[in-house]
């Protein structure tokens, strides 16, 4: 027997340890001994006691690793090679063979070491049993038995409790599941794993594997919002390289490109655009509009938008202008082709090319139409809009069509922030059929907001834009009314009637006064003359009357319009008006006379929507003038509790702005400067306010009326409302309004109420809000000052009591108050701060740690004594040797009333570090010019707490630390130590080259 034809198996496995090795040749050396032997059991016997070294390896060594590929190699090499079809049919007839011996002996002794106490030798099982299911050809085929117990082995396994044993399981179950068997056990295990599993490599390891079905999809789905970032990136590459995109509903569509191209991870966005998008269109065969179409764009305008300019990211400039063939001569769509699509389509391409400046200059000029061509283009489709009546919109075809014209209309206006208004003329015609659109009463409602966005752009000048909405707002709300007067011929008729007959009496009465003249009878021609001067007048005004009437003119009348439509329109337009204007812009005249005329009569109107927009006019004109914001404060408070809460929100944020730009001595009275004091913080006030009501002589202060409305509100069943307090309470702390401690125990509070636990905004809110305004930090005097780490101090024992004292009926009697504490310990951690330096001057966790000394020896036997004894070890205490005496002092009594046993041993601990603090400073400092030693590194992370983990926080639990562990692919955060020597590398570097030669001989020699 020589070396190059067989081989013996100890010395198999010893070379097979080397990398360079060609464990093809080894594994045919060790197949010819096999074959050639009889009995094979010896052979068996000796292999599997081998192996057994490289099974009690938990850790991923090379050597270790290439042994078990040795293994997987040579078990699988006894199988059959894969088969043709004609093959395997005329196999079917016959009886099937059984599978190898050695292939069936070695998954039956894996089997029996699957429930190992050892948890390296159950991860070699489950690694084993998956690389030898995944060596086999595709059309391999074991016994039924051998299946269903390694079926039901992995199934346990999927449970163990380390991390690395249940991906293998996992990993190894890939080829067991049945995607067409509803009640298959592998894919409920995989779909349990997906929702409850605490490790992200373990989900990965799922995501990767499960197969795709009605049933799996879902969960699949919803890991792409999992909580971190790999498993997310996977989610979404398995998504696109196993799910077509006919499989996904509209919804899910939409959702999966919000959340993907919005991630706050790079990576995650990177794959949505590199894979998912580029697998949809593969599989649509390049055709944006039909991706659009499968989007439902009227329902998702802005993702629709987000996608498009995606695709345009990762496309040639060539390719982009491929689709100008759908632009007539003019450079636009016929109307005839207009849809909602590829409107969209065309608008996404324009404000790409714009956004790159003067690189798509000329890329623009050969798509984009001149500005007077669009205008007149735009006026017309607008105009060809339909204005439908009630009955007409019970009619949900016709409602649809609307709805539709009304969205491209929209797209269209769009377009116009895209133009070229440089020239005089194409911007005079675009501002022109602006106002004209504006002015017709048939323009949909929905436009008059967008439409007059892109007026007030065209006009620059704040003074010309009031009076061009004065103008457009009066013609609106006055409208000519041209009535002409029909001519009536009955009339005319009798007009000529008395006319003649005036005539007649003018006439006799002439003649008899010449005969009275002629008679002498000079008193009786006298009376005869005035009665022909009185019909003479007579005669010419029914001569002017017919006159009149004979020449009708038609009469200009001007009739207000109080309709809720028409108040609405003129109410978006000044809303649009305020929002553009500058705040410096003083409110003049005509402004004035809006506010007047139109804005205070419509907040009593009684049609909710101008109720509404009225509010928020009222809200944006009092950001102009700080004294019609101290005349309107009143009327906006009164809003705020007592209208509709559409309404009450409006008139709530407008409230939070006039605060964040005035303060709160917006509502100071020069009257009442006694009553009200403008260094006050509100904090004081809430401390006062119940002295104030015990009194009764004493009227309330109004900053403190806001605030006690605000903490209300805080408590409101309606979500919204809540909400959009709790955000606007976190605005005004961060931004210096408020000081309360109390405030900010009550913030606290709500992020962990768990009735807020589906308000994903109030959450997020608060959550970066809690981050950022702990932390900040400013420079006075040379000193990196914290600016409320104070205010945060003063909350914890509030909070901590209101947790504590929770009746059991109270939702937070849930909270975890553990979490809470951490949470409030972290945010006041110095090294944590915004610019942490070591010149800091407040340490708030030295006061921290009094004020809980003190609150345990008000009574020892309070149950959250033990909550405060183990919060103490997690401080961050200063280097102040007065505080640490203090300290000291506190704890030492502590010592002596504390009868709980959990709680001596950490106030005995806390001593400890205490005392031992200055012994290790004089070491520290005594040794810091001298070499460092690899030894050190563990003197210093386990004796000072503070050097290595004041990043960090608190140590990870026994617990979290196997929960995590997995293999290479699940990196631990790396915790700051003292940078070890080049020699201390070296030497770790060898120890970490496991050799299992040593072992084996080991074995040899004392066999």
């Amino acid at each position: 027997m020589t070396a190059d034809n067989e081989i013996e198996i100890k010395e198999a496995f010893q070379r097979a340890q080397k990398g360079h090795n060609n464990k093809a040749k080894l594994v045919a050396s060790l197949n010819s001994r096999y074959n050639k032997l009889e009995d094979k059991t010896l052979f068996h016997e000796e292999f599997v006691h081998y192996l057994k070294y490289a099974m009690i390896v938990y850790k991923r060594e090379p050597a270790v690793e290439n042994v078990i590929e040795f293994v997987v190699r040579f078990a699988t090499s006894f199988q059959s090679p894969p088969k043709t079809e004609e093959e395997e049919e005329e196999e079917e007839e016959e009886d099937a063979e059984d599978d190898h011996p050695f292939l069936s002996f070695i998954f039956n002794f894996l089997l029996e070491s699957h429930k190992a106490n050892s948890h390296a030798v159950r991860f070699r099982v489950c690694q084993l049993i998956n690389k030898l299911l995944g060596s086999m050809a595709e059309n391999a085929q074991i016994d039924d038995d051998l299946f269903d117990r390694i079926h039901q082995a992995m199934l346990v396994r999927v449970t163990d409790k380390f991390p690395n044993v249940r991906i293998q399981a996992a990993l190894a179950m890939t080829r067991l599941q049945q995607p067409k068997d509803p009640d298959c056990p592998t894919i409920n295990a995989y779909m349990l794993i997906l929702d409850n599993d605490t490790n992200a490599e373990v989900r990965r390891a799922v995501l990767s594997c499960i197969a795709m079905s009605p049933r799996t999809l879902p969960k699949v789905l919803t890991r792409t919002r999992d909580i971190k970032e790999n498993v997310r990136k996977l989610a979404y590459q398995v998504l696109a390289d196993k799910v077509h995109i006919k499989a996904l509903t509209i919804a899910q569509r939409v959702s999966l490109l919000q959340q993907g191209l919005h991630d706050t991870s790079e990576a995650v966005r990177e794959v949505v655009c590199s894979r998912v998008l580029p697998s949809w269109m593969l599989r649509l065969e390049g055709n944006v509009i039909e991706l659009l179409h499968r989007l439902d764009v009227e329902n998702c305008a802005q993702t629709a938008l987000d996608t498009l300019k995606a695709i345009f990211k990762g496309t040639p400039t060539e390719e982009l202008l491929q689709n100008r063939a759908q632009l007539d001569n003019r450079k636009l769509i016929p109307v005839d082709s207009l849809s909602c699509e590829n409107v969209l389509y065309w608008r996404a391409l324009y404000e790409f090319i714009k956004a790159k400046g003067e690189d798509g200059e000329e890329i623009l000029e050969q798509v984009l139409p001149d500005a007077a061509t669009y205008a007149d283009y735009l006026c017309g489709y607008l105009k060809a809009v339909p204005l439908l009546s009630e009955e007409q919109r019970a009619d949900f075809a016709q409602l649809e069509l609307v709805m539709t014209k009304e969205f491209i209309s929209q797209q269209l206006i769009h377009l116009i922030g895209c133009l070229d208004t440089n020239e005089e003329g194409g911007r005079k015609r675009v501002v022109a059929v602006l106002q004209e659109m504006l002015a017709l009463p048939q323009t949909p409602s929905s436009l008059v907001s967008l439409l007059m966005e892109k007026l007030l752009t065209l006009i620059p000048d704040d003074h010309r834009r009031i009076q061009t909405v004065a103008e457009l707002i009066s013609d609106l709300r006055e409208p000519i009314n041209e009535a002409s007067q029909p001519v009536d011929e009955n009339m005319s008729r009798r007009q000529q009637v008395q006319l003649a007959e005036v005539k007649v009496s003018i006439l006799e009465a002439k003649q008899t006064l010449e005969d009275c003249i002629t008679t002498q009878d000079f008193s009786r021609a006298a009376e005869l003359k005035d009665s022909i001067t009185e019909l003479e007048n007579h005669r010419n005004q029914i001569i002017q009357e017919i006159a009149e009437s004979s020449q009708p003119a038609d009469k200009e009348t001007r009739t207000e319009k109080n309709d809720p439509e028409t108040l609405l329109r003129c109410l978006t337009m000044c809303v649009e008006l305020l929002k553009k204007m500058s705040i410096k812009t003083q409110i003049g005249p005509t402004i004035s006379a809006l506010m007047s005329s139109l804005v205070l009569p419509s907040i009593a109107n009684a049609h909710p929507a101008v109720r509404n927009m009225a509010v928020l006019c009222l809200g944006t004109c009092t950001l102009h003038s700080k004294e019609l914001a101290k005349t309107h404060m009143v009327l906006l408070l009164q809003i705020a509790q007592l209208d509709e809460v559409k309404i009450r929100i409006s008139a709530l944020r407008a409230i939070i702005d006039l605060l964040l730009l005035f303060g709160f001595q917006l509502l100071s009275d020069p009257a009442a400067t006694q009553t009200v004091l403008h260094s006050q913080s509100p904090d004081r006030q809430e401390q006062d306010a119940p002295v104030a009501e015990e009194k009764g002589d004493v009227p309330e202060d109004t900053a403190q009326s806001i605030l006690v409305m605000l903490s209300e509100f805080l408590d409101s069943e309606v979500s919204d409302l809540r909400t959009e307090t709790a955000e606007g309470l976190a605005k005004l702390m961060y931004n210096g309004r408020i000081s309360s401690a109390k405030m900010f125990s009550r913030l606290v509070l709500l992020w962990y109420n768990p009735v807020t636990e589906d308000d994903t905004r109030l959450r997020h809110c608060l959550g970066v809000f809690f981050q950022l305004y702990a932390r900040e930090t400013m420079w006075l005097f040379n000193l990196l000052y914290p600016v409320h780490q104070e205010v945060v101090e003063e909350g914890f024992l509030p909070t901590v009591r209101t947790l504590m004292n929770a009746p059991a009926t109270s939702p937070l009697a849930e909270v975890d108050i553990n979490n809470v504490v951490e949470l409030l310990v972290e945010l006041t951690r110095p090294s944590a701060l915004i610019k942490a330096s070591a010149n800091t001057e407040v340490c708030v966790h030295d006061y921290l740690a009094v004020r809980m000394c003190g609150e345990m020896l008000k009574d020892p036997t309070a149950p959250e004594v033990r909550l405060y004894a183990k919060t103490l070890s997690n401080l961050e205490l200063s280097r102040d040797e007065t505080v640490r005496k203090d300290l000291q002092m506190l704890l030492q009594q502590l010592v002596q009333v504390v009868k709980d046993r959990v709680c001596l041993r950490a106030l005995e601990k806390m001593i400890y570090q205490l005392v031992d603090s200055k012994e290790q400073a004089e070491l520290l400092s005594a040794s810091a010019l001298q070499p460092v030693d690899v030894n050190a590194d563990v003197f210093v992370c386990t004796g000072q707490r503070k050097v290595c983990t004041a990043k960090g926080g608190r140590k990870p639990s026994r617990r979290a630390e196997s929960s995590e562990e997995s293999d290479g692919e699940n990196v631990p955060e790396s915790v700051p130590v003292v940078r070890p020597s080049r020699r201390a590398k070296t030497a770790a570097l060898e120890k970490t080259k496991l050799d299992l030669n040593t072992l084996i001989n080991q074995e040899a020699n004392v066999s």
